[in-house]
């Protein structure tokens, strides 16, 4: 991909990106700074960027991982302890990986696996970096069919996680 389209692309994607860095992080301040990281890497990593595949699912990729290894960085550095001088698990600390986060975390999933399985696998798939093709031949299904399990899949949770969208 070239250079500039690279830049366009992810000029045009701000708003939204803005938008999935405040549901990951709940906080402004560290959303923009996740923003503005995922964006640098990005320009950083363009050259990695491989023609003729899901450029806003890479960059969202992306953007998730950073969230990731933050938390996990957050998790080592704070050795936060009790009253009583006992460690406190990572979901009590303060910080990016919040209590509410993980409480938040939980009803995600728990909503996630509610769904019938012929919906929730190849979301799951889709999820854990499975292109829809990837999914259709594993699953032995018409790429048609695919799609459209994860966009009912999809509509589902926006229903049932309401409360969580921006």
């Amino acid at each position: 991909m070239e250079r500039g389209n690279v830049r366009s692309q992810l000029l045009a994607m701000q708003t939204e990106l803005r938008r999935m860095a405040y549901r990951l992080t709940a906080d402004n301040e560290v959303a923009q700074d996740l923003l503005q990281e995922t964006s640098l890497r990005v320009l950083v990593s363009e050259d990695k960027f491989r023609t003729n595949t899901n450029f806003k699912g890479w960059v969202y990729t992306i953007m998730r991982h950073l969230f990731i290894n933050e938390c996990r960085r957050t998790a080592r550095e704070q050795n936060r302890t009790d009253d009583e001088g006992r460690t406190l698990p990572a979901e009590y600390r303060e910080g990016v990986c919040s209590a509410e986060g993980v409480f938040e975390a939980k009803e995600i999933n728990r909503a996630i696996n509610a769904q019938p399985d012929d919906l929730r696998v190849p979301f799951a798939l889709l999820i854990s970096g499975f292109k829809y093709q990837e999914i259709a031949d594993k699953l032995n299904l018409p790429l048609g069919t695919v799609k459209s399990r994860i966009f009912s899949i999809r509509q589902n949770l926006q229903r049932q996680l309401r409360d969580y969208v921006l």
